[in-house]
């Protein structure tokens, strides 16, 4: 059997999670606390007022993962049971990195407004919403219209997971080969909702509006281009270039979130001293990393993978912001909030690595540099630093019905809770 169905299936238990019980059930007097009669006080006291659902339930560490399975990884719309791996997938990414309790949900619907009624309907029983693996352009909409309509974190992990962790990447970029985000021109191939919010965050972090190019599976979205989604259009450039080919000329970042080997090595060479490239496509990038490396020596090279330097992986990302915001019961997760994120990963970055991580990573050693751009998920410090940074950018937000005042004891606590994994 292929490796990856039978770690799905070991020890003859079918998925990756399950539900385990956190308060005792071994009598008959524990049962009548957990169930009936004793359930029904909770009951009483959560309709005298509902914050107290996060007192008496799971509620404030609970996340829904949901998905229609319209744009599963790279396989596209596969169904929604078939998105249920990818999903179970990041509930234990959730527990194991950021102690996160999730259900995942896969919902057979593809109109958007149904969909948003759905995830509406069953989002009192949540602390927050993690959506997943839903195709654009309808889930700018969905995500749009759910956080006006809810009164929780809903946060989209394809558009805002892969923004994050490249714009802390492509600021310690930058800063390695000595370039000033405000003149660097970027380009960006891929149109969806990770190129979108990428796009997005990098014009959020300095890079200029007129500097940044966005193609699609067409080319370049210039002004002259008609029928254009709204996502599309406001990025729309009044320029001759028409082609990929053409944008990547004189360019000083690719961020590619688009299809497998659409760079050669003459674009590659066309780019600008010191080019920084995002291959992002997921299982083969927009450009080989032994390709990118044997045609450039100077390049900086990351990709969507594991075994390569680089990685820029989501979940760096969305384990440690919902923390953040479950800490502090943000009813939503601002742009600053993102940015934080995004900051907090770029400084630790710069940060020397314990000798934990190297055990990680069968030994190897990571320092700040062309190799090193972004932390690994395995370090300790990264739920410190990010779920406190996106904490503080809640209570400065005025989104936090819960501010913490003691930070120094948040941290502590935090470290506390996730002793156990990393032990």
């Amino acid at each position: 059997m292929d490796k990856a169905l039978e770690y799905h299936c070991m020890n003859g238990v079918p998925g990756k999670v399950s539900v385990v019980p956190t308060k005792p059930c071994m009598s008959a007097e524990d049962l009548s606390y957990a169930y009936t009669p004793g359930v029904a006080k909770p009951v009483l006291e959560i309709e005298k007022d509902k914050a107290n659902a996060y007192r008496y339930t799971s509620k404030g560490n609970l996340v829904a993962v949901i998905s229609n399975g319209t744009a599963i990884l790279g396989l596209g719309d596969r169904g929604a049971l078939a998105s249920k791996p990818v999903m179970e997938g990041k509930g234990v990414l959730f527990k194991r990195f950021a102690d996160i309790d999730v259900f995942d949900i896969e919902i057979n619907e593809k109109d958007p407004d149904k969909l948003i009624e759905i995830i509406k309907a069953i989002s009192p029983s949540f602390g927050g919403i993690n959506l997943e693996d839903i195709k654009g352009p309808e889930c700018f909409h969905i995500e749009r219209e759910l956080i006006k309509q809810c009164d929780i974190p809903v946060f989209h992990d394809d558009q805002h997971g892969t923004a994050i962790i490249a714009t802390a990447g492509l600021m310690n970029a930058l800063d390695i080969v000595g370039k000033d985000i405000s003149k660097v021109k970027v380009v960006v191939n891929g149109a969806g909702a990770a190129g979108i919010s990428c796009s997005r965050m990098f014009i959020a972090a300095g890079v200029r509006k007129e500097n940044l190019t966005l193609c699609d599976s067409r080319g370049v979205i210039h002004s002259g281009r008609e029928g254009l989604t709204p996502e599309k259009a406001q990025f729309a450039r009044d320029t001759a270039e028409r082609t990929l080919e053409d944008a990547m000329k004189g360019a000083d970042v690719f961020m590619g979130l688009s299809v497998a080997d659409c760079v050669s090595s003459e674009m590659l060479l066309s780019m600008a001293s010191d080019p920084v490239v995002f291959a992002m496509a997921n299982p083969n990038p927009e450009i080989t990393y032994e390709k990118a490396k044997a045609t450039r020596s100077d390049v900086i090279m990351a990709t969507g993978r594991s075994d390569y330097p680089n990685q820029i992986n989501n979940v760096l990302g969305f384990p440690f912001i919902f923390r953040g915001a479950l800490d502090v019961r943000a009813s939503k997760i601002t742009e600053n909030m993102k940015m934080a994120a995004a900051m907090a990963l770029r400084d630790l970055a710069r940060k020397e690595v314990p000798e934990s991580v190297s055990k990680a990573y069968n030994g190897q050693h990571f320092s700040f540099g062309r190799e090193y751009i972004v932390p690994k998920p395995f370090d300790p410090r990264v739920i410190e630093e990010e779920a406190v940074a996106v904490a503080k950018a809640a209570v400065e937000d005025g989104v936090a019905m819960c501010p913490i005042e003691d930070w120094d004891a948040y941290r502590a606590s935090l470290r506390e809770r996730m002793a156990e994994y990393w032990k």
